[in-house]
């Protein structure tokens, strides 16, 4: 393994933990506001880039760094290239989309319900 191939592994691991604290990250964000502000700037992030079909930067570094490494590329996003042939072979993009969107409602949700028990506790 080369250099290259140890950064792309590294980006895909970073795509990776960025997708998982969109998902997950209000679990960790309780009573540390700064953590929880920025889980929803990401949360607004992540939904976006799905929403608006918009490319994640992380993609096309993995890209590069693949490419250099001699790696075959990938076209579309992380999601579709990964995810989707291990979890979802004939789910539809739109699917993954509405799913993706799903979690990020929830957790904005679940910032909500908790917002509310604060003033309603008066906090």
């Amino acid at each position: 393994m080369d250099l290259y191939s140890i950064a792309a592994a590294g980006v895909l691991v970073l795509h990776l933990l960025f997708i998982l604290w969109v998902a997950f990250g209000a679990l960790f964000t309780r009573r540390r506001p700064l953590l929880r502000w920025f889980h929803i700037t990401s949360l607004i992030y992540g939904s976006l880039l799905e929403i608006l079909e918009w490319p994640c930067p992380l993609t096309p570094m993995e890209n590069w760094l693949r490419g250099r490494a001699r790696i075959p590329t990938y076209q579309g996003g992380f999601l579709l290239h990964y995810l989707d042939a291990l979890v979802y072979p004939d789910v539809p993009q739109s699917l993954l989309v509405l799913c993706a969107v799903a979690v990020c409602l929830f957790n904005l949700g679940l910032y909500a319900v908790r917002f509310r028990r604060r003033r309603v506790a008066g906090w």
